[in-house]
């Protein structure tokens, strides 16, 4: 035994005698702990899932992610009504006071379409959204591969996800405009410091294979995958197992009330075991996808996830 533990030994011997409580001695510096929990950020898109009246301003959602006990916000754009860089500082301020990280930054993009000219304008969009991430001191930025758009989105999910190519074309046709595309994005990330992290998001990204092959492919460590629990809908255990490895962010979906456009029952022990494997460290951002209030079903979901993730 060290001379710091004898002493340590000593007090606490008296302390006992006195009757106090002893607290157990920290660890040594050296060894490592056997686990370490995920942290949980609130997405903003949790709120106001496109309902009319729901829609918040983000300083609104950092309050409520605080009010609540969330470790983080991941911010949906298209949610922000202002980018000004007077309105993003106060957004970084009253995320510090609350001690809320700006962790993601989702946004929409498509390169899924022949039209080299509207590829390059969501390029040009991605680029930007890089440098509002960067100027926010967010790390992650969502990216999608986007889709046909030849049905529309509720078509899309009566259809499980699957949607018809556009005619004459293939999705291998495809694969190459998308990889591209992301490739052109990456001096921006990397200049920024901002994480791609590409999200089973439909479109090319709809199976583990296809984000797989776009990963490959790309093969640069500014681009990731992003997991969305509730976006496998078929075998999604087996599915969100293959993409694990590859994971720098997670948006966990809930849907009590019943989901919007469908309901997963999600074992979210199950999601955190197969992560743990593969050693995730990052955060479990919640996406509340239901019918319920937002003022219950969004604690509960916390509950839940923090549950699982500990």
């Amino acid at each position: 035994m060290n001379k710091i533990n004898r002493r340590h030994f000593v007090a606490a011997s008296a302390l006992a005698t006195a009757g106090f409580v002893v607290p157990a001695q920290p660890a040594p510096a050296n060894e490592k702990s056997t686990h370490q929990s995920n942290r949980i950020a609130l997405a903003s898109y949790s709120i106001w899932r496109f309902k009319d009246g729901l829609k918040k301003q983000m300083e609104e959602c950092i309050d409520l992610a605080a009010e609540w006990g969330f470790d983080g916000l991941d911010l949906l754009h298209i949610q922000m009504e202002r980018t000004d860089d007077a309105y993003l500082q106060e957004l970084k301020r009253r995320a510090l006071v609350n001690g809320i990280d700006l962790c993601g930054l989702s946004i929409h993009q498509g390169f899924v379409t022949p039209d080299a000219d509207k590829r390059q304008q969501n390029i040009d969009h991605t680029i930007d959204m890089i440098e509002l991430a960067y100027k926010l001191g967010i790390p992650c930025l969502r990216l999608n591969t986007g889709r046909w758009g030849v049905i529309s989105f509720d078509e899309l999910m009566k259809n499980r996800g699957i949607e018809p190519t556009l005619p004459g074309y293939t999705e291998d046709d495809a694969y190459p405009w998308v990889i591209e595309a992301i490739e052109k994005i990456l001096p921006a990330a990397k200049k920024c410091g901002v994480l791609l992290a590409l999200e089973n998001h439909w479109g090319l990204a709809r199976t583990p294979e296809g984000m797989l092959r776009i990963y490959h492919a790309v093969d640069s460590p500014w681009l990731k995958l992003l997991m969305d629990t509730g976006n496998f809908l078929e075998e999604p255990y087996e599915k969100l197992e293959k993409i694990a490895p590859y994971t720098a962010f997670v948006q966990a979906k809930t849907y009590y009330g019943g989901g919007v456009y469908y309901t997963l029952d999600l074992d979210y022990d199950r999601i955190a075991a197969l992560l743990k494997q593969v050693n995730y460290r990052g955060y479990i951002s919640l996406e509340f996808e239901g019918e319920e209030a937002y003022q219950t079903a969004i604690p509960k979901s916390l509950a839940l996830l923090r549950k699982a993730f500990r």
